[in-house]
């Protein structure tokens, strides 16, 4: 499990060139906003009127880098709120134990203290993993009282971990450059976007993130292993679509389909040409995607 979370922190975090297509520019985006959750400042986006759709960025990445390219498409009918999670971006990286509850923990008391009540949940990679455990929590007959997790009504699930234990025979391996380089031009569907600059305008965006400790402590978390959503996912009772890119070689789309099959009623997109972040490299069918089954009724 190790070496497959290190390569979804490489992935999740890519798009990090100022010119790369992957991402659109900071000046391109509204400015950020912040909040203090459980004595801890949460940065976010919150852009756009209509009904809430909340965005949960994956391992290493932030709502700028796995979102950014369809937040704005999205704000045009929808009130987008992106946050960077705890441990990422531009959120405080307090030295704990992270694991998928402590984001499930964070995600409902962030919503609750920006008081949304109806909305619709997306998580992308590590995310994906992260909503679905917040969904099936929410929907427990247990989940009540005054510090309850806020119930989403619809549920997106994006090349998203978590559905079982991915082991971890072969541990990660992070000898040097190269070989990290390598990886990430072996996870992206078109090549070509993945240029010397754009690497190392990489190198020099993860040393100012500084999400090393938050990446390491939840990749050698070995409570995730007990984390896992496969055999919960029927308690997901909520319209759910899961989103995968048909050439994702890091979660492949047979991880999809079982996300799909698993979810009474949910429904499968495959994104054609487009590798792990649909919402980077495909923008426009992600868009597409999301906003057929937003006004789904």
């Amino acid at each position: 499990m190790r070496r497959i979370l290190f390569l979804l922190a490489l992935f999740t975090s890519l798009s990090v060139a100022a010119q790369s297509p992957l991402m659109p520019a900071e000046k391109d985006l509204p400015a950020k906003k912040s909040i203090e959750v459980l004595g801890q400042r949460i940065a976010y986006y919150d852009t756009g009127k209509g009904p809430v759709l909340v965005l949960v960025h994956g391992l290493g990445g932030q709502a700028r880098f796995d979102f950014g390219n369809a937040i704005v498409p999205l704000s045009k009918h929808y009130r987008v709120i992106a946050l960077d999670q705890i441990g990422f971006g531009d959120s405080d990286k307090p030295a704990i134990d992270y694991s998928i509850q402590t984001y499930v923990v964070f995600l409902g008391e962030f919503l609750q203290q920006l008081k949304v009540k109806e909305f619709a949940l997306a998580g992308e990679s590590l995310g994906g993993w992260i909503v679905s455990s917040y969904t099936i929590q929410s929907l427990d007959a247990a989940n009540t009282g005054p510090h309850a997790l806020p119930k989403p009504s619809k549920l997106i699930i994006i090349d998203a971990a978590g559905l079982e234990p991915i082991g971890s025979k072969v541990s990660p391996t992070i000898a040097g450059a190269p070989d990290e380089m390598g990886i990430i031009r072996y996870i992206v569907y078109d090549k070509a976007r993945v240029t010397d600059e754009f690497l190392r305008e990489y190198w020099a965006l993860k040393m100012h993130i500084n999400d090393g400790f938050t990446i390491k402590t939840i990749a050698g978390n070995p409570r995730l292993e007990k984390e896992v959503v496969k055999d919960k996912l029927v308690k997901i009772t909520i319209p759910a679509l899961v989103v995968w890119g048909e050439n994702d070689v890091l979660l492949k789309p047979d991880l999809g389909r079982a996300y799909a099959a698993g979810i009474p009623g949910a429904k499968l997109v495959l994104v054609p040409e487009c590798g792990h972040v649909p919402a980077a490299e495909q923008p426009e069918k992600f868009v597409a995607a999301v906003e057929e089954f937003m006004m789904a009724k």
